[in-house]
């Protein structure tokens, strides 16, 4: 069955929109590990607009021996007041996996995958970098990605294929092109040898077609719309909601 890893970013930014300690991250991530997720999922920025590097740290402590934690960041962004930097933040912690991710400051949210081929000269050291403190590194992609194979060429054991194209066109009742895309590169990514993830935008009324389309789908990603569905249904019971559409017995 596909890993489902909740992302806990949504509950942070409530919290800091109050500036106290609720709605809690740590209380959270143990409602979603009971629920029955596989993994949880952050993604501190150098802004801290949410997920801030204390709440890596407690969550580290928390989830150990648990499920896995997944990492996501820029790993070329340079450390900012409390935030020591990427690479920093894994040395402490050592997460089962880490998504390098090209975002910046003035993305709301991620909205695209690295050049795997203008990149590849930065991406290849910070990966073996990642790779030496344990983490298993997976790079976020494009569907439609014209050189992922080179992903594996780079040292990353994992692609995340970057769906938010793939959720607008099913939203739009349109979704076969894109679909295709997604399915066409997961297959490239395999081939090479590479493990396939998928997240963003990723919903309750979508993840079944996805998830149908690549069964070798290792992980998905999800926090925008879980968190979301989950202030009308409940955390938990949203939790097994997805976990139910990725279920393939």
């Amino acid at each position: 069955m596909t890993l489902l890893s909740v992302n806990l970013n949504k509950i942070a930014v409530l919290r800091n929109s109050r500036g106290e300690h609720e709605p809690d991250p740590l209380r959270a991530c143990d409602c979603v590990i009971e629920a029955g997720a596989g993994g949880i999922t952050v993604h501190p920025r150098p802004d801290q607009r949410h997920v801030r590097p204390g709440d890596v740290y407690a969550l580290a402590e928390r989830i150990a021996g648990r499920v896995e934690f997944n990492i996501e960041g820029n790993g070329f962004a340079p450390p900012r007041g409390d935030y020591p930097g990427l690479v920093e933040l894994v040395r402490a912690v050592r997460p089962q996996q880490v998504t390098l991710v090209p975002d910046g400051d003035a993305q709301i949210t991620s909205d695209h995958g690295f050049d795997l081929v203008a990149d590849a000269e930065k991406l290849r050291p910070l990966i073996a970098q990642l790779r030496e403190l344990g983490a298993r590194v997976s790079l976020f992609v494009d569907a439609g990605c014209a050189e992922v194979e080179r992903a594996a060429e780079l040292g990353a054991q994992r692609v995340e294929i970057y769906t938010g194209p793939f959720a607008k066109a099913y939203a739009a009742g349109a979704v076969a092109a894109e679909l295709a895309r997604c399915v066409e590169t997961a297959e490239r990514a395999r081939a090479a040898g590479l493990g396939v993830n998928a997240g963003h935008d990723l919903s309750q009324a979508n993840l079944a077609a996805l998830a149908q389309a690549i069964p070798f789908l290792a992980e998905v990603s999800i926090g925008h719309a879980l968190i979301g569905e989950a202030l009308y249904d409940g955390l938990a019971p949203t939790v097994r909601n997805y976990l139910q559409l990725l279920r393939r017995d």
